[in-house]
């Protein structure tokens, strides 16, 4: 009991530490990311924090996974390196003795990684695209960061604006670039305001401007100054949620809909809480270390387990998903097999491990008292 609570102890020890640093480098990946595509023009930077929180998770799953495995690891790991497992097997314990509590700390972070890969994650990819969508499908003038140039939706307008008033529906000195046909016109104007005709047609109203059409030099240039003129930036009210991606589809809407896509996706979820209980009892008979050596070879061996792992797991993925094999019979094979290199690992320890038994010390020690007397009696004899 006592050798429980200290073992949940220092399992959660490593998996504080663990998780704080892999997740700071996620979340300081995925802010690089989108602050990359914010001074792009490719995302509202005002949505910036709201798409850093919902990639962040995205990622919980696979970081507590790696969480959990790094931890069981580096506890067994300590135990050998301190020669604690010595007397653990010397007091007649087995290695598995220590599955009961790796699973009683594993089990919930099992059911966490469940809860987020069947509902959390879709739900955070839905609100992501969410605000893409919503950003993509502005108005063309709303999309203009001022000082810098951007294109339409349509790729037919290049718009630049000096700076802005009143929110966003008013700006100054607006410059707009049009192509239409084998034409092209230049406007610009001192102001622009975004107004609606009331049937789902948007206009940019631009006041006190010239507008120039054709090529200069040729016959056909022209050039006029206007008090107001209005162009067409936005046709239709935009429809938010209407492309919902597959990755962000309830578990629910999953299972309606069956096709080679939905079942990849749905294996995708399936196998994050499978994976993450067969790596919890890989890394009890994975961190055996000798005592004299260094424990950086098994944490290496173990993200080099990890990574294939996961990357097999998608290779399976990909096979429903392309139709060569069927849901049915792809999503419990793999995680078979590792379930039995699990089992061979441990039957490979406990073997190896044998020379620790009480009865083999025993033994061992009547051997050395014999050996000890006899050498006795001959210094006496002499």
């Amino acid at each position: 009991m006592i050798f429980q609570r200290a073992l949940h102890r220092e399992l959660a020890s490593a998996a504080g530490a663990t998780f704080t640093v892999l997740f700071t480098v996620c979340v300081t990946w995925t802010l690089i990311a989108i602050l990359g595509r914010a001074a792009g023009g490719r995302v509202a930077s005002g949505d910036v924090l709201a798409l850093i929180a919902f990639q962040s998770l995205n990622y919980l799953p696979t970081v507590l996974i790696l969480t959990s495995f790094i931890s069981v690891l580096v506890a067994v790991t300590r135990s050998y390196r301190d020669s604690e497992m010595v007397v653990w097997f010397a007091s007649g314990q087995s290695l598995l003795a220590w599955i009961r509590p790796v699973l009683v700390f594993g089990v919930p972070v099992v059911l966490l990684v469940g809860a987020l890969s069947f509902v959390v994650a879709p739900w955070a990819k839905m609100k992501s695209a969410e605000f893409i969508q919503r950003f993509e499908k502005r108005e063309d003038l709303k999309r203009v960061a001022p000082g810098q140039f951007r294109e339409s939706s349509s790729s037919d307008r290049v718009f630049f604006v000096e700076g802005s008033a009143n929110g966003s529906t008013v700006v100054k000195n607006v410059f707009v670039s049009s192509t239409q046909g084998t034409g092209s016109s230049v406007v610009v104007a001192r102001e622009g305001v975004v107004e609606s005709d009331g049937k789902g047609g948007q206009y940019l109203v631009l006041k006190n401007g010239r507008r120039y059409q054709g090529t200069p030099g040729q016959a056909d240039f022209q050039s006029m100054e206007f008090e107001r003129y209005s162009m067409r930036v936005a046709t239709s009210v935009p429809v938010i949620g209407a492309d919902v991606p597959l990755n962000a589809m309830s578990t629910p809407a999953l299972l309606l809909i069956k096709n080679q896509y939905t079942r990849s996706e749905l294996l995708s979820r399936l196998s994050a809480p499978i994976v993450c209980l067969v790596l919890l009892l890989l890394a009890i008979p994975l961190g055996f270390v000798n005592p004299r050596a260094g424990s950086s070879a098994n944490l290496i061996l173990a993200l080099l387990i990890f990574f294939t792992y996961n990357n097999l797991v998608r290779m399976v993925e990909a096979s429903v998903k392309q139709g060569k094999v069927d849901f049915a019979m792809a999503w419990w094979p793999l995680h078979l097999i590792v379930s039995l290199i699990v089992v061979a690992l441990f039957a490979w320890r406990l073997n190896v491990n044998h020379h620790y038994h009480p009865l083999v010390l025993i033994n061992a020690w009547k051997r050395r008292r014999h050996a000890q007397h006899a050498l006795r009696a001959q210094v006496e004899s002499r």
